[in-house]
């Protein structure tokens, strides 16, 4: 089997919330168990919506949590000099220059442009070239995607009616999410993914659209296992909102209970026994019996 290596992987795009420090968990606990290595990866391409503040809040929360990782930023200049996705904008061309190449070759339509809007719904197809148009990858009627979850079991998922025609490209030229996270995760390795069971999709639709060229295969099933755990809810079982999860303007270091309740979500989520949550290293060395 290949070594471990797996990543945090934030969005500078608000203050982080209760959901994503118990991800951050989840993932440091099976990276550490496993004895593999931990990356910290910020997916930075929304320019739009990031701050100074949040990308600050990003070690903060890191730090507050009590983990560590083996390679990445070690502070906000650090990560604008030397780890930004836009020093990545090149590889992510490329795959998307081959993408569209296929689409004009052996797989017609594979690759779209279009320029529909939340204001505009008309979707006729536009030239790729077409200024302002973003692209997106066709997925044929029909299409599944299986996997092995390691929470969830054997999971097979519709994409052709999940995610029928998902943006590759954004209007503004840049690759989208699907894209930069499959490149990035290629990039460093990545063996082991932790997601929450709402972005599913999203990783079917990666690992679909990591198929369809020979230099993103490696992005597969086989070699990347993934986990998808349940999203938190509150005492009525719904799911929780980012509004209900935090104060907007601080996040989850506003907790008035502290990280206690970070690790008291962990470990319901694990299965843990109450007294697993009382701090980090509990946690751990719950899960390792």
């Amino acid at each position: 089997m290949p070594p471990v290596v797996s990543r945090l992987a934030p969005t500078p795009s608000g203050y982080l919330h209760l959901g994503n420090a118990v991800n951050f968990v989840l993932t440091w606990l099976l990276t550490r168990q496993a004895g593999g290595r931990l990356h910290l990866r910020i997916d930075d391409l929304d320019r739009a919506r990031l701050r100074p503040a949040y990308l600050d809040n990003i070690f903060r929360v890191i730090d507050w949590l009590g983990l560590d990782y083996d390679q990445g930023p070690r502070g906000p200049d650090d990560f604008l000099r030397h780890y930004s996705q836009l020093l990545h904008l090149p590889e992510y061309n490329a795959v998307l220059r081959r993408l569209a190449l296929l689409s004009t070759t052996k797989q017609p339509n594979l690759v779209m442009a279009s320029t529909r809007s939340r204001t505009n719904s008309t979707d006729a197809p536009v030239p790729l070239e077409t200024p302002g148009a973003a692209w997106r990858a066709h997925v044929p009627p029909g299409t599944t995607v299986a996997f092995t979850d390691g929470w969830q079991g054997e999971t097979s998922l519709s994409l052709g009616s999940l995610m029928p025609d998902f943006v590759i490209r954004k209007k503004d030229g840049v690759a989208a999410y699907q894209v930069a996270s499959v490149v990035d995760d290629l990039c460093l390795g990545t063996t082991l993914i932790v997601r929450g069971l709402d972005l599913q999709p999203s990783t079917a639709a990666q690992l679909w659209l990591a198929g369809q060229l020979s230099e993103t295969a490696p992005f597969n099933a086989t070699r990347v296992h993934f986990y998808h755990h349940a999203l938190l809810t509150d005492a009525t079982g719904q799911k929780l909102s980012k509004s209900q999860q935090l104060p907007l303007d601080a996040g989850v270091l506003s907790q008035v209970q502290g990280k206690q309740v970070v690790f008291q979500a962990v470990a319901r989520l694990l299965n843990l026994p109450a007294e697993a949550a009382e701090s980090l290293q509990t946690l751990q060395g719950h899960l390792c019996r």
